[in-house]
């Protein structure tokens, strides 16, 4: 069976270049394109596709209201579709919090040639979409339902010697928002990869400062890790872990993709295997692909102690299934009990931490 695909986008273009990238997979077709969510809203009905690419600003009605909407009344896989801009990237946010599963990007200069390079990617996405667990959205601004943040370690060695190393791709934006709202103000430092491009990065660090209790900033290199702050991987670049004399470092670089990926998971967590060894705290979250399961081995063997997202609260499990099945994960948990095994995992063992 084909995965069934509906476009919504006010481009005739983009629904044209869209509808020729998914007719162009063997595994998958178009079974119809709107304009606008008016339409789109008819055609569901009609043909009940598998995936709905939508675009985040449309005519009629607004993208985030109808997706507002569909994932309230008639949950289904969407796959945003979003500008380059800051605009762009602040509203894609705002659709995954809504339950959007993921999103791609328009490119900025030539629209038809641009998306073909794209093909892939597109199709990859579709295909995770396709699989994602979906749940009916039962809160407008996900934020609203999130679990207060858990009690401080109030053991200043386990802070400022020990780390958290987070991975995560498709359904990760959400995923991360969950279990960074509930780390205390004197958690160790995090590091975070979440696959994303340049610029959404910036949006979603300043999205996650406003709500969590610890500060949230997009890595610009050369931060002291500290204590109740956590430091994302900027879009265009992976992010690692250095020493300096006593201090963690956060480096940046522009090196080749890895796992098809810049940032990649597997650089951040290799970088915390060497850097932090058995200081490490390993944490990998929903995802597609197999990016980070090397890495997080790579820990497990340094000394490092690894968490992995159980399946039944994953939006898709390859990442994490991946880490389980090379060994790398010590503890599976689900995504609300994560954040207190780890710091559970914390409170027992870092008396011990030792400077590696």
């Amino acid at each position: 069976m084909k995965i069934k695909v509906l476009i919504v986008d006010d481009s005739a273009l983009i629904r044209s270049v869209m509808s020729e990238i998914v007719n162009s997979q063997p595994d998958m077709e178009v079974v119809g394109v709107a304009p606008d969510p008016l339409v789109a809203r008819e055609l569901i009905k009609q043909t009940n596709p598998d995936v709905l690419t939508l675009d985040v600003e449309m005519p009629k009605m607004d993208g985030l209201d109808f997706l507002e909407k569909l994932m309230r009344l008639r949950p289904m896989p969407v796959l945003m579709v979003s500008s380059l801009t800051e605009r762009g990237s602040e509203i894609t946010m705002r659709a995954l919090e809504l339950g959007a599963v993921d999103f791609v990007t328009k490119p900025k200069i030539s629209i038809q040639t641009g998306m073909r390079d794209y093909t892939d990617m597109i199709a990859d996405k579709i295909r995770a979409a396709s699989k994602a667990r979906i749940r009916a959205r039962t809160l407008p601004v996900a934020g609203e339902a999130a679990a207060a943040p858990l009690p401080a370690l109030r053991n200043p060695l386990t802070s400022s010697e020990k780390l958290i190393i987070v991975g995560a791709s498709t359904g990760g934006t959400e995923a991360i928002r969950e279990f960074l709202m509930q780390m205390p103000s004197d958690c160790p430092g995090i590091l975070i990869t979440q696959h994303m491009p340049e610029g959404f990065t910036r949006s979603f660090a300043r999205r996650l400062d406003s709500l969590c209790k610890i500060s949230v900033q997009e890595a610009a290199g050369g931060e002291r890790v500290l204590p109740g702050h956590a430091y994302i991987a900027p879009g265009h670049s992976h992010l690692t872990l250095t020493r300096s004399g006593a201090n963690y470092m956060t480096k940046i670089d522009q090196g080749e993709p890895v796992n098809r990926h810049r940032p990649s998971v597997d650089v951040l967590f290799r970088s915390a295997a060497q850097a932090a060894g058995k200081n490490a705290v390993g944490v990998i979250l929903t995802g597609m692909g197999k990016d980070g399961a090397a890495g997080m081995l790579e820990m497990k063997e340094a000394g490092a102690y690894n968490f992995a997202q159980d399946e039944a609260s994953c939006v898709v499990f390859g990442m994490p299934r991946e880490a389980i099945a090379m060994g790398g994960a010590h503890e599976v948990g689900a995504l609300t009990a994560l954040p207190g095994m780890v710091l559970g995992y914390l409170a027992k063992y870092g008396m011990r931490a030792l400077r590696v």
